[in-house]
């Protein structure tokens, strides 16, 4: 029995452990810690670096190296402490030169050039190895039913335009929508016109003598509609985000009815993430109301007048634009950040859903020559004395950033300008494009995992992967003897392949990740111990070496096959029905079992025919 392999085997295995050894190692560089400087209006250049670089040397701050990350600047430092004793400094240095400037404390990779150029990246960690931030966040739900009253209020007046019924007003609070009319009889007919077409709505007859209302109220199966509404869009809008962010794994889940935990590996510096996560931007387009006579006095007065509102440009200067609102935010399905080719300013290009399209044709079709505002609203919250205690309270800051006259009939796609920066149309683009929140959301507990504990834990796992790898290694050359080695071999080998596929694929490595190599490594020898019992047991039965080690390989594959499949069928269900760590779990551990079964067959069997395979052979050291 002749045991050889075709010398393509052998290229394609020298091939595979090359790629395997090459995309493995950027996992040995580590990570420096750094500052991550940039400016919120101009992008830094050769020309800037040169001048920081400057700056940082003649204050004597310490540093391993300073270079250009994109648009960014990056300084690496030698330690953690090192990079947050010159990250206060850098702070304070630069907001006495310019306020504009932002300083974040950040991880950068140590990969060298030419694996970067190749692109071989280390595989990402997750936030119980890495470090990283954990919010809790919280809805306000009184706020995204007060929003959801103000568009069915809208509606209702649509609707009653339509339908030619006489009303003196509309008006909507945090709890209901009141709708006046003249008198009673026509309130009595508008009830019964309502209370067919608006399902979702309670309806209370309310007033005097001379005063006539009906009171609009979400019941309850709509109002608890609404709520689980307003969650389950923000989560969804937070996914959205956090992918823009790029965070690698991060862990979005709902908490009880009105709270969202939030994980976010990797990230040091909280500051952005908090600015994106919690950033409730949209925009309202409105048609303008009135001349500049009209906004001068309405600002000098601080009244509007009846069906307009009172805004600020981004100028200072006030405008005055109809409450009647064109398209909003949650009907804006793309955006993108640019330069208007005629101004040469930042612009953003935003894109409509079917309804927002078709109301924004309408309504331009109609007012071509008129002026248009673009209205950019922003929900936040702070900490505020109230009645001598510290409270967090709401604001909403709404800001004109275009006023601009329709040239011709718009519909799914235009550009708005107007925007101070090239940074503030990419974040207005990332949230626009990323969805409006449906309610706005507030931090109420932020926990930061240090890289401290992250390394920690790294070293923990690292450690029960070298004691079981070493106890498995020893094991299989006292047992085996020379197959033993080759074994080893290709546990080694299997190792260097499992971390090659995690970061080729830029998958995330956890705790439970870690458990799913110690696991394998464990479960890779297995496949070797069943082919070497099969080799001993053949010449226990008197065959010769070659033939016992051809029918060693050749009738433990359908039992070394079985048993992978049924433990990766059992990897999928868990990746499949799993969430988190699981998941980590599982796909270490499917990564693992095809690895073990190529380098327990194909790659060992590859070594034992290079040694025994081209000789004659008296006996076997196994």
């Amino acid at each position: 029995m002749v045991n050889r392999y075709a010398p393509w085997r052998y290229i394609l295995l020298i091939l595979i452990i090359a790629v395997g050894v090459v995309y493995a190692t950027p996992n040995l560089y580590g990570e420096d810690p750094a500052v991550q400087i940039s400016h919120r209006v101009n992008l830094i250049d050769a020309t800037e670096l040169s001048r920081l670089r400057s700056l940082l040397d003649s204050e004597n701050i310490a540093y391993r190296a300073i270079e250009l990350d994109g648009s960014n600047l990056l300084v690496r430092f030698d330690s953690e402490d090192a990079q947050l004793r010159a990250a206060s400094r850098i702070r304070d240095l630069l907001d006495g030169i310019d306020k504009r400037y932002s300083v974040a404390l950040n991880l950068a990779p140590a990969t060298p050039d030419w694996l970067t150029a190749i692109n071989a990246l280390p595989m990402y960690l997750g936030l119980d190895l890495r470090g990283g931030v954990h919010f809790l966040m919280e809805v306000d739900m009184e706020s995204a039913i007060t929003k959801s009253l103000e568009r069915n209020a809208g509606e209702l007046r649509s609707f009653m335009r339509e339908e030619k019924i006489r009303y003196r007003g509309v008006q909507a609070d945090t709890e209901k929508i009141s709708i006046r009319f003249g008198d009673a009889a026509a309130r009595d007919a508008a009830r019964l016109v309502l209370e067919e077409e608006f399902r979702d709505f309670e309806f209370a007859d309310l007033g005097d003598d001379r005063s006539y209302y009906i009171e609009v109220r979400f019941n309850r199966d709509a109002l608890d509609e609404e709520r689980r509404a307003a969650i389950e869009q923000n989560i969804s809008t937070l996914k959205n985000r956090v992918n823009e962010l790029g965070v690698a794994e991060p862990v979005i889940q709902r908490q009880g009815d009105s709270r969202v935990v939030v994980q976010l590996p990797g990230v040091q510096d909280t500051v952005r993430a908090k600015e994106i996560l919690g950033a409730t931007a949209t925009l309202e387009f409105r048609l303008v109301h009135g001349s500049f006579n009209d906004w001068a006095e309405a600002a000098a007065t601080g009244k509007a007048p009846i069906g307009a509102r009172l805004y600020t440009q981004s100028d200072g200067s006030p405008v005055l634009l109809k409450r009647s609102v064109i398209v909003t935010g949650d009907q804006i399905v793309g955006a993108a950040s640019g330069i208007d080719q005629q101004s040469g300013s930042p612009d953003v290009t935003i894109t409509l859903n079917a309804k927002g399209a078709d109301r924004m044709a309408k309504v331009t079709r109609d007012n071509i020559g008129k002026p248009m505002g673009v209205v950019f609203i922003e929900d936040k919250f702070e900490m505020r004395e109230v009645e001598g205690e510290l409270k967090r309270v709401r604001t909403t800051e709404a800001q004109v950033i275009n006023v601009a006259t329709i040239r011709d009939q718009l519909s799914k796609r235009f550009h708005i300008t107007g925007l101070d920066s090239t940074r503030e149309a990419r974040d207005l683009a990332l949230l626009l494009r990323a969805g409006a929140l449906r309610a706005p959301m507030v931090i109420i507990e932020e926990r930061t995992v240090g890289p401290s504990l992250g390394q920690e834990n790294i070293d923990r796992g690292f450690l029960s992967v070298v004691v079981g790898f070493i106890l498995v290694l020893v094991f299989m050359a006292v047992y085996y003897k020379v197959f033993g080695l080759v074994a080893n071999l290709a546990l080694t080998l299997n190792l260097v392949l499992m971390v090659a596929v995690l970061s080729l694929f830029q998958a995330t490595l956890t705790l439970p990740g870690i458990a799913g190599i110690v696991l394998t490594v464990g479960m890779a020898v297995d496949a070797n111990v069943l082919i070497f019992e099969r080799i001993r047991e053949e010449l226990r039965l008197g065959n010769t070496p070659q033939a016992a080690i051809y029918a060693g390989y050749e009738k433990a594959f359908s039992t070394i096959f079985d048993a992978n499949i049924t433990t990766l069928i059992a990897a999928i269900v868990l990746f499949g029905f799993g969430t988190g760590p699981i998941k980590g779990f599982a796909v270490t551990l499917m990564i693992g079992i095809a690895s073990s079964m190529f380098t327990a067959i194909f790659g060992t069997r590859a070594v034992i025919n290079l040694i025994y395979g081209r000789r004659q052979v008296t006996r076997l050291a196994i």
